[in-house]
C-alpha cells in the first residue's frame, strides 16, 4: 500500500495487489432493506449477507486472504496430533513473537475463556486500557471485574492525539494501592481499544506499564488481535520508533509482555487464534483446558488449511506493503466524512471508521440506543452493514439497571484487501446525505432482550414510524436510484 500524490494535489491510498478474485454483489432497493432491516429486528447482526452490499460489520474472518495464503492451504497436515501443520505455525510464531509456549484456540474469544477460567476468581480486579465486550463477560462470569483505565484523551471524541489507546499510568498505581497487587490477577493491555474507535497505544506507554508490573509481581497480559493497525502507528506516530523494521517493533512489544493472546481473523486474515505464554507454569496450568473446550494441542479447534493461511498471515503482518491499507483505506474514509460535516472519532484510528452516534442524532436519548438506530439507518439508505458499538453493547445490571455506554459509536470495519476506494466513496456519499435527514431518525426499544451479550441476538422495533419517513425521503432525492 502506498500513498501517491496525484496532480490535483490530493492524497490518495494506492493499493499494492490486484484483484483476480471476485465475488457478486448485490443492492436491494430501499424497500427490500426496510424490509430486511425490520425481519433482523433492527440489529445489523442478524441481517442475512445475501441482503447486503457492503459488509463492514467487522473484518473478523472476512479479510482477504492472499494467493499465498490460499496455496498454502493445499499442503495442510490434517494428522489429528502431531501435525506439520502444527509444527510451521509454531516456528512461525516463535520466530516472530519469540514466546516459547503457544496454546492453539479456534479464535480470540476462546483465548479470554481459558485466561479468565486459569487467571480470575472472585473479587479479582483487572486493569485494563478499556474493556471489549466478550473479554468482560468472561471476567465478570468468573467473578471478577474490570477496570478502565484510560488516559483522559482516550474519550475526547475529536482528538489530535496520536495515541488515545494508552493506558492512564497513574490510575495504574492508584488501583495497585486501593485494591492490592494480590487481587489483581493479570493487567490487560488490548492494543488498538476496540470500543473506543481503534485506537492505538505507544510503545512507550507499554514499557511504562512493564515498569509497574515488575514493581509490583504482575503479569502483563496484551490482547494483540488488532496488532496489525498498532504496529503501522507505532512506526508512523511514534518518532523514537520510525526508523525500526515493522518486524523490530512487534518483537519489541511482545518481550514487554507475559501473554499474547490474539484472533487470527484479524491479523493474520485467517480464522484462528491462540494464547503465547513465556512461563512454563502458566502454560501448564491452562494447557489441560485446550482438549477440554477447544481440540488437541495442536490444532486447538482451528481447521488445519487455516493454520497454513495463518502461518503465511504472519510473514504479511510484517509486511508494510499489507499492513498499512486498513489505517489508509479508514483515513480516507474519516477525513471525507468529516468534510461533509458527519462527526466521526478522529484521529483516524484502526479496525474501521467511527461514527459518532451521540453528535449524529444529538436529539435521540442514549436510552433510545442512538448508535443502534444509526447503523439501522445507515443499512436503510446505503445496504452498509456497520455495528453499534455503544449502549446496546453493555449489558444490564443484576438490579436491571441500564448502563450508559460512554461512547455511541457505529463501527463501519475495513476488512482487508476487500473494498475499493469507489465503494468506500458510495458509502460515504449515502452517510453524507443521511446526516443532512438526521432529524428523521428516531430511537428503538428492547422486543427481545438476552441477558448476556444482547448486542449479538437481540431484536427492537423503532418507537414511532421513523423509518417509513426516512424512505420516503429517500425517493423523494435519490428517485429510482438504488
Amino acid at each position: 500500500m502506498a500513498q501517491v500524490r496525484f496532480s490535483s494535489g490530493e492524497r490518495i491510498p494506492l493499493e499494492m495487489h490486484k484483484v483476480r478474485i471476485v465475488q457478486k454483489l448485490s443492492l436491494p432497493p430501499i424497500e427490500d432493506r426496510a424490509r430486511h432491516i425490520a425481519e433482523a429486528g433492527n440489529n445489523t447482526f442478524l441481517l442475512r449477507n445475501a441482503d447486503v452490499f457492503m459488509d463492514m460489520l467487522t473484518d473478523s474472518g472476512v479479510n482477504a486472504m492472499s494467493d499465498r495464503q490460499q496455496a498454502a492451504m493445499l499442503t495442510a497436515d490434517d494428522s489429528y496430533a502431531g501435525s506439520a501443520t502444527y509444527t510451521r505455525l509454531f516456528d512461525k510464531l516463535l520466530d516472530v513473537f519469540g514466546m516459547p509456549y503457544y496454546l492453539p484456540t479456534h479464535q480470540g474469544r476462546a483465548a479470554e475463556h481459558l485466561l479468565a477460567r486459569t487467571l480470575v476468581t472472585e473479587g479479582s480486579v483487572v486493569p485494563m486500557n478499556y474493556h471489549f465486550t466478550t473479554t468482560k463477560a468472561h471476567i465478570t462470569l468468573c467473578g471478577g471485574r474490570v477496570e478502565e483505565l484510560y488516559t483522559d484523551e482516550g474519550l475526547q471524541v475529536t482528538s489530535e492525539h496520536p495515541f488515545k489507546g494508552n493506558m492512564d499510568i497513574g490510575k495504574l498505581r492508584a488501583l495497585i494501592d486501593e485494591v492490592g497487587a494480590a487481587n489483581i490477577p493479570f493487567v490487560r493491555l488490548e492494543t488498538g481499544t476496540n470500543l473506543i474507535g481503534g485506537q492505538p497505544h505507544s510503545l512507550a506507554n507499554l514499557r511504562e506499564i512493564r515498569a509497574v508490573c515488575d514493581e509490583h509481581g504482575l503479569l502483563l497480559v496484551m490482547d494483540g488481535s488488532l496488532l496489525s493497525d498498532n504496529l503501522w502507528f507505532i512506526k508512523e506516530r511514534e518518532d523514537s520508533e520510525k526508523d525500526k523494521s515493522i518486524a523490530q517493533i512487534a518483537r519489541d512489544i511482545a518481550d514487554l509482555c507475559d501473554v499474547f493472546y490474539f484472533s487470527a481473523r484479524k491479523i493474520t486474515c485467517a480464522r484462528g487464534g491462540g494464547i503465547l505464554v513465556r512461563d512454563e507454569e502458566l502454560y501448564k496450568q491452562m494447557r489441560g483446558l485446550v482438549p477440554l473446550y477447544e481440540g488437541f494441542l495442536t490444532y486447538g479447534g482451528m481447521s488445519v488449511r487455516e493454520m497454513e493461511a495463518m502461518t503465511i498471515g504472519l510473514d504479511e503482518l510484517l509486511d508494510e506493503d499489507n499492513i498499512c491499507q486498513g489505517p489508509q483505506f479508514i483515513e480516507h474514509m474519516v477525513t471525507e466524512l468529516a468534510d461533509r460535516g458527519v462527526p466521526v472519532i478522529t484521529p483516524a484510528g484502526g479496525l474501521g471508521c467511527h461514527v459518532d452516534a451521540r453528535r449524529f442524532l444529538d436529539h435521540v436519548p442514549q436510552e433510545q440506543y442512538p448508535a443502534g438506530a444509526l447503523a439501522a439507518a445507515i443499512y436503510l439508505c446505503s445496504g452498509v452493514r456497520g455495528m453499534e458499538r455503544g449502549t446496546m453493547s453493555e449489558q444490564r445490571e443484576q438490579d436491571g439497571t441500564e448502563p450508559l455506554a460512554e461512547m455511541e459509536l457505529v463501527r463501519l470495519a475495513m476488512p482487508r484487501r476487500v473494498f475499493t476506494l469507489s465503494q468506500v466513496s458510495y458509502a460515504v456519499d449515502r452517510i453524507a446525505w443521511l446526516y443532512t435527514k438526521r432529524h428523521l431518525i428516531g430511537g428503538l426499544r428492547w422486543v427481545e432482550e438476552p441477558e448476556v451479550l444482547r448486542f449479538f441476538y437481540g431484536r427492537l422495533e423503532p418507537l414511532d414510524d421513523w423509518q417509513e419517513r426516512l424512505v420516503a425521503e429517500f425517493r423523494k432525492d435519490f428517485g429510482d436510484s438504488l
